[in-house]
């Protein structure tokens, strides 16, 4: 039976993603891969995780994947730097507290108008959800207090608190990313049938940093089988 594994925030562990794949999840080409975004920043290496899984896809895996909105700041970043001779935009600062410089230094460029067009496309085709029989994946969450939580993409993207109303999602569980949890935590999510969303960021860059987290996780949603993969980049 195909496996179907969902895998959130990587940012720049392009080490740690290899050794997820390749020594833990294993994947055929018959299984489904899903990534919840946050490819780059913070991290050594966002143009190596892009590359790792634009090769996963050219190899015939069934990759597909969602927009994080660290890949939403460097498009618009390299949007808006396409017309600016000096000086930085507003959006390429606030990106800059989040991690850009990593980023820009992987792509070995010093400005995010000379990154590579075809990994701002690569960005641009992510979505901002993914409609499983059971389960809706997105980057951090759903606006719940709207008539309709998918017409609003930006939450999607940024939301850190929001209590789902399972009755506008067809009566299906939320998978995200985002803010990190807790390994402890993320197991609670498996285990117990009390909650209506499953939060699997586990801070991959805390490595070292905080107790119970510094993983990067993998969900298979026909076992509910969690492999967490600690940090080897840092």
């Amino acid at each position: 039976m195909a496996k179907t594994w969902v895998i959130p925030d990587i940012h720049g562990c392009v080490n740690t993603l290899k050794q997820l794949i390749e020594n833990g999840i294993q994947p055929s080409k018959e299984d489904n891969i899903y990534f919840l975004g946050d490819y780059i920043d913070r991290g050594p290496d966002g143009k190596g995780v892009i590359d790792y899984i634009m090769s996963l896809q050219e190899n015939g895996y069934k990759v597909d994947y969602l927009i994080g909105n660290h890949e939403y700041y460097c498009m618009n970043s390299y949007e808006k730097d396409q017309h600016r001779w000096l000086g930085k935009s507003s959006i390429q600062k606030e990106w800059e507290r989040y991690g850009a410089k990593t980023t820009l230094a992987s792509f070995g460029v010093r400005r995010p108008r000379d990154i590579d067009k075809r990994y701002i496309e690569w960005m641009a085709k992510g979505k901002y959800f993914i409609e499983l029989d059971k389960y809706i994946l997105v980057h951090a969450g759903m606006n719940f207090n709207i008539q309709d939580p998918f017409d609003d993409t930006m939450s999607m993207l940024w939301v850190r608190d929001f209590k789902v109303d399972t009755s506008k999602i067809g009566g299906k569980k939320i998978i995200h990313g985002h803010v990190p949890v807790e390994h402890s935590l993320i197991q609670l999510f498996l285990d117990s049938t009390g909650y209506d969303f499953i939060a699997l960021d586990n801070g991959v860059y805390y490595r070292d940093q905080k107790v119970g987290f510094g993983n990067l996780m993998a969900l298979e949603l026909n076992e509910m089988e969690l492999i967490a993969q600690p940090n080897v980049d840092f």
